[in-house]
């Protein structure tokens, strides 16, 4: 174990600490008081040397500044940054911060009244008053943006006038003046004072110092075109045209297709086809190859509207599908094509071609039927010059609109065979074409090919709405209305803004008396469509139905705010009134409905009740009078109008009426029996001939009466089954579209023939 011991030795043969005290005599400080050189030396001024510089050099060691050793000239140091200075050396304590000497004066205060601050403080105020006319527009306040503008301006000039005292005229801020003046134009024109936006770009436009200001001259023609002072437009657009240079291509193709538009509103259609060719043959694009086509239909020429339609279908989309496609099963490149596949461009690309498609639809209905013989040639060109472009999935779309335009034309025969021919389709257009077979067969009552094409449009497109709302057509119409209300809340479920299906559930839900939910469904409904007369009369219906009648008049109110001519609402709200006993108010709105529509039988029997109930018998034989028009095979119209003649006083009328009633109704023994009793009570002689014509029809009654006594004792069972099979004939409501259901108006008292049968005549009669 000793072995590895190694003792020190004892001999200081490597003395890791020799030669640590040693140190070189220039170090040594003790002896500088001793040395003359040096105490010369800081006697002296800056520490310079005496003459005899051999001296210092020699007792320290080292060479002084700027000494030349060796042919080398030793730079020249600074020491006062470090604190050593003349002070420091007659005994000042040492300071190399300076901060003996106190803090810092404070900065010298800027006057606030002097002339150049008031200019700034100007100039910022109206840049601050015309960002807020800005924001102010932006936000609607149109009348705030242009009271901030006018404050902009009054402030501007005051700032022009400061400037002009204070400094040279070139020192105006020309751009703030520009855009003052540009601001408070704007405002004018889109506050419809177009008379100071004139006046105040005439000021802008005028002024030399404002470079480019020309391009306002578009401003100025599109208020003309607002004012339609379309020559006036078209000047100051063309004098606009003139102020863009070439270079700029893009803003001078929008100024022609101003110019174009506002010749197409004056009707000089063949102006306007000038600029929109020329615009087609410099820059095309989809507004002006739309526009171009809508003038050539104008002016009826066939074969330019066929070269108009292919030159819109030849303008480029510039968008490349390709690239939302990944070509590999690269992870990354997938997440990268995934993350594109909704972003801002895609959505504008997405806009673009729903645009180009709907310019290129509209265009092929419009010039389809007048470019060949017939629409339908003009459609099959339509399809093939779309088939040979970039578009032809719209293809199949223009033949589903020639399906329908046979539809318009009611030839159903002609709509059927093409839809049936794009069932073959793939399943897109197969959905389509099945959804609208299916709606033919509906509206024709055929609900079971409308079932079968409504399976068929599902199967195709599980997805769409349309298929799902006809097939719950077919099923409400069969009467499962649990099964129907499933099919609506799926086509919900698939587009929650199809009102169509949203609408249904509500009838649904009504029919099964699930009344709550009908009233959720409604009310969404509301929220979605707010003015729809249909939507608010379900609503107003169901809390009918609810007995809650105050809220159903609340929401016929907003009805009528909608319609105020529809006779059926009017009456509606009347018979509310009605059964709440305000019979002013119902009055008000069955006359109101009466002047709409003068034929509604219910509403001419309740406003005779009402001048009945109110013994103004001239007023209610009009209403009677009326209900004999519209009802002429009916007795007991012309029965009222002589029971009101003979209330009023006037008999001879009502001998007349009752005459004549016996004329074209002989057999009635109501009639017969008034005859009799004021043919007597007068002392005519006529008055026995009407008693034995009265006798006889009551044994004639009689006769029957027990004629139809003995069938019923012996037919009685077969009867009644004819009776319960009668009664179960229900009215059947349409779901497809919202509708107004007829109000059932009901007269809180029903007239009858018999109204008058007991009363007698008064003693007060006397005979002529």
């Amino acid at each position: 174990m000793m072995q590895n011991v190694h003792l020190a030795p004892e001999t200081d043969e490597d003395d890791l600490y020799s030669g640590y005290n040693d140190y070189n005599p220039i170090c040594d400080i003790e002896e500088l008081e001793n040395d003359a050189a040096f105490q010369q030396a800081v006697r002296t001024s800056y520490g310079r040397r005496p003459p005899s510089k051999t001296s210092l050099a020699s007792s320290v060691g080292r060479p002084m500044t700027g000494a030349i050793q060796d042919g080398v000239t030793r730079p020249m140091t600074a020491v006062r940054a470090a604190g050593f200075t003349k002070a420091a050396l007659r005994g000042s304590a040492f300071d190399p911060l300076g901060q003996s000497r106190g803090p810092a004066p404070p900065l010298e205060v800027k006057k606030k009244d002097s002339p150049e601050e008031k200019i700034k403080q100007l100039e910022k105020e109206v840049n601050e008053l015309v960002e807020e006319s800005c924001i102010a527009n932006s936000c609607g306040d149109l009348k705030l943006a242009l009271e901030k503008a006018k404050d902009a301006g009054r402030k501007e000039r005051v700032l022009v006038r400061q400037r002009e005292q204070a400094t040279t005229p070139e020192n105006i801020n020309l751009d703030l003046t520009y855009s003052v003046l540009f601001n408070l134009a704007s405002q004018y024109s889109v506050n419809e004072m177009y008379a100071e936006a004139l006046n105040t770009y005439q000021v802008i436009v005028k002024n030399k110092m404002f470079s480019n200001a020309g391009i306002l001259k578009t401003n100025m023609g599109n208020i003309y075109l607002k004012q339609r002072n379309y020559s006036k437009a078209i000047k100051f657009y063309r004098m606009a045209l003139d102020q863009v240079p070439s270079v700029n291509k893009q803003m001078r193709i929008k100024i022609m297709q101003n110019i174009g538009v506002t010749f197409i509103q004056a009707g000089q259609y063949s102006d306007a086809i000038n600029s929109y060719e020329h615009i087609m043959s410099m820059a095309p694009n989809l507004k002006a190859g739309y526009n171009l086509t809508v003038c050539y239909f104008a002016v009826g020429d066939q074969e330019k509207m066929k070269k108009a339609f292919q030159k819109l279908i030849a303008v480029p989309l510039e968008i490349d599908e390709d690239k939302y496609i990944s070509p590999s099963d690269d992870p990354h490149t997938n997440l990268v094509t995934e993350a594109i596949k909704n972003d801002h461009l895609r959505q504008m690309e997405r806009e673009r071609k729903a645009m180009a498609e709907k310019y290129i639809m509209t265009s092929a209905k419009l010039i389809a039927p007048v470019i060949e013989t017939s629409f339908a040639a003009g459609y099959d060109w339509c399809v093939e010059v779309v088939k040979a472009s970039q578009y032809v999935e719209l293809a199949n779309d223009l033949e589903i609109n020639k399906a329908v335009t046979y539809l318009r034309q009611r030839d159903y025969n002609q709509a059927v065979e093409i839809l049936k021919m794009l069932e073959k389709k793939d399943s897109r257009v197969k959905s389509a074409a099945a959804t609208n077979l299916s709606a033919l067969y509906y509206m024709g009552k055929d609900f079971a090919q409308a079932s079968s094409y409504a399976d068929i449009a599902v199967n195709s497109d599980r997805y769409n709405p349309a298929a799902l709302t006809n097939k719950g057509n077919t099923v409400f119409a069969n009467g499962d209305y649990e099964k129907a209300a499933e099919f609506y809340k799926e086509a919900l479920r698939n587009d929650s803004s199809c009102t169509e299906a949203l609408y249904n559930v509500g009838l649904t839900y009504e029919k099964m008396n699930r009344l709550d939910e009908a009233l959720d469904c409604f009310l969404k409904l509301h929220a979605i469509l707010r003015n729809s007369a249909e939507v608010l009369y379900q609503i107003a219906n169901i809390y009918e139905l609810m007995e809650n009648l105050s809220e159903a008049i609340e929401w016929l109110m907003q009805v009528v705010s909608v319609v105020p001519t529809n006779p059926q609402v009017l009456a509606k709200l009347g018979e509310l009134y009605d059964r709440e006993g305000d019979k002013s108010q119902a009055f008000q709105y069955y006359y109101e409905s009466y002047r709409y529509f003068p034929c509604n039988i219910e509403v001419v029997e309740w406003l005779g009740a009402y001048y009945i109930d109110t013994q103004f018998w001239e007023k209610a034989i009009q209403y009677f009078e009326r209900a004999s028009l519209i009802q002429p095979t009916q007795v007991k119209w012309q029965l009222m109008v002589a029971s009101c003649f003979r209330r009023s006083g006037n008999y001879q009328k009502a001998l007349g009426t009752y005459k004549d009633t016996h004329r074209k109704f002989p057999e009635n023994v109501e009639c017969l029996r008034f005859l009799v009793r004021l043919c007597t009570d007068l002392g005519l002689k006529d008055a026995q001939e009407y008693a034995r014509k009265l006798k006889r029809l009551e044994k004639v009654k009689e006769i029957r009466e027990q004629r139809i006594k003995s069938g019923r004792d012996g037919s009685g069972g077969s009867r009644g089954k004819r009776e319960g099979s009668a009664s179960s004939d229900a009215s059947y409501v349409d779901p497809l579209g919202p509708q107004i259901e007829r109000p059932k108006t009901a007269a809180k008292k029903k007239i009858d023939e018999d109204d008058f049968a007991d009363e007698e005549l008064g003693d007060d009669l006397l005979p002529e």
